[in-house]
């Protein structure tokens, strides 16, 4: 069975967040850093993880993940410390600093582009109704 409505709606919402006002640049300039290393400061900011936990989160391998880390740590921006229940592995977790860079990270991502902006109020409400009964909200 095919939706052709739905499918025409997603592209747009697709297009328009990933195509037509795709941040991802602006905030990798931001930061001076590639976008899997935001993303993982991303992560990090909601709180501490195990080196494994960090690599399924950014979907990618144990020796990227770790140069990643390595980056970050480097900069001052996360802390690798040793697991207390298991010596064999790490946990990473943010630094101030870090925190800081990734509010000013979500600040770039989450700011409404202006085409968004300039849509009347009540279309805004039917569309924030509309995504919150899409997230399940």
């Amino acid at each position: 069975m095919t939706y052709p409505t739905a499918g025409r709606a997603w592209q747009a919402m697709r297009s328009l967040v990933l195509e037509q006002h795709d941040r991802r640049a602006e905030v990798c300039q931001a930061l001076d850093m590639s976008f899997i290393k935001v993303k993982a400061l991303y992560k990090l900011a909601r709180g501490p993880m195990t080196m494994r936990e960090l690599t399924d989160a950014l979907a990618t391998d144990k020796p990227y993940t770790t140069l990643v880390v390595d980056y970050l740590e480097d900069r001052g921006l996360v802390e690798r410390t040793r697991h207390p229940e298991d010596r064999r592995s790490k946990i990473v977790t943010i630094t101030a600093k870090g925190a800081a860079e990734a509010e000013k990270a979500n600040a770039i991502l989450g700011a409404p582009p202006a085409p968004l902006l300039a849509l009347p109020e009540e279309d805004l409400a039917e569309l924030d109704r509309i995504l919150a009964k899409l997230a399940g909200d």
